[in-house]
């Protein structure tokens, strides 16, 4: 897949492509669907499908603080798109500038610059200075610069939408089962290992630290997770959070893994942690002793989790 940073990197052989639009945050089953139909169309003309994405998320734009969290980082974004079998990915920053782009303009972008064959939005899709422009001014658009116009409908599991909101609901409430059923797949962080204060070393549960590079994290707490680095594959203990007993006022969360017998050097690898059950709150103690005990708690019931799934 290739991705294609700003409007000025687009290429010759960018053009003429089956395109889409939207934050496809998570690609759940939802954005997966919608791929596959873009794929198909491209595969049936001959030419690259194309997801247009913004960085930051309008929403991160606007309101940086209170815009939702996100499911995945762009960087595990581009991995489920690829592996979701989408040819490009056009990303543009959103800035003062882009919010500005006039209807016309961005109508432009498909036809001139992009050279869409077919365009695939919802039918509340809407784009432009002040959000002025809609489906009807793309069908529109489509008409006179031939390019086809086609909605994805709502797609559904139990009866209700598939939604980025609606996962975050269920990685906030706990319910790690619904999630795995809406984005196709175990709940994953990935990250690199990076060294913290060592703290956890210094009350005898070593973590492995992996930045999460976001104000907000979809979920917050003690969890059994299990790490992945390459082929292997462990059991542990994370906790997502601010760390209040350790790090009053920390502005951002981390994500910190303390994984069952093991006690090797993983600083540096590549770790893809997954989700599986929530075993408490984080929580502020008073101490590092209280810390540590609640810790030494956390591991003794995450092993009988362990045990239960074996």
């Amino acid at each position: 897949m290739r991705v294609i940073r700003g409007r000025h990197n687009i290429q010759t052989q960018d053009h003429g492509c089956v395109a889409t639009i939207g934050n496809f945050d998570g690609v759940h089953m939802g954005h997966q669907a919608i791929l596959r139909r873009v794929n198909e169309a491209a595969l049936q003309l001959g030419c690259p499908s194309l997801l247009i994405c913004f960085e930051p998320q309008p929403k991160e734009f606007f309101e940086t603080f209170k815009a939702p969290a996100r499911l995945t980082r762009f960087r595990e974004k581009v991995e489920q798109l690829k592996a979701a079998g989408l040819d490009r990915l056009l990303c543009l920053p959103f800035n003062e500038a882009t919010r500005r782009l006039s209807v016309d303009a961005f109508i432009a972008l498909l036809t001139e610059e992009l050279k869409v064959r077919a365009l695939f939005v919802g039918d509340d899709f809407r784009f432009g200075a002040d959000r002025s422009g809609d489906y009807a001014s793309l069908e529109a658009a489509g008409a006179v610069a031939g390019f086809e116009v086609a909605n994805f409908y709502t797609i559904t599991h139990g009866a209700e939408r598939i939604s980025s909101t609606r996962i975050r609901a269920c990685l906030s409430s706990g319910n790690f089962e619904e999630a795995e059923a809406l984005l196709g797949r175990r709940y994953t962080i990935t990250g690199r290992v990076v060294y913290g204060r060592q703290i956890g070393r210094t009350i005898g549960v070593p973590t492995a630290n992996i930045q999460l590079h976001r104000y907000k994290a979809p979920l917050s707490g003690v969890y059994l997770v299990r790490a992945r680095m390459g082929n292997d594959q462990y059991w542990g203990v994370a906790n997502v959070g601010v760390r209040p007993t350790v790090e009053p006022g920390t502005p951002q969360p981390i994500l910190e893994v303390h994984i069952l017998d093991f006690d090797g050097d993983i600083y540096g690898r590549q770790a893809d942690i997954q989700f599986f059950e929530k075993l408490r709150d984080e929580q502020k103690f008073s101490g590092l002793e209280a810390l540590k005990a609640a810790i030494q708690g956390d591991i003794e019931f995450a092993r009988t989790r362990v045990e239960a799934r074996s």
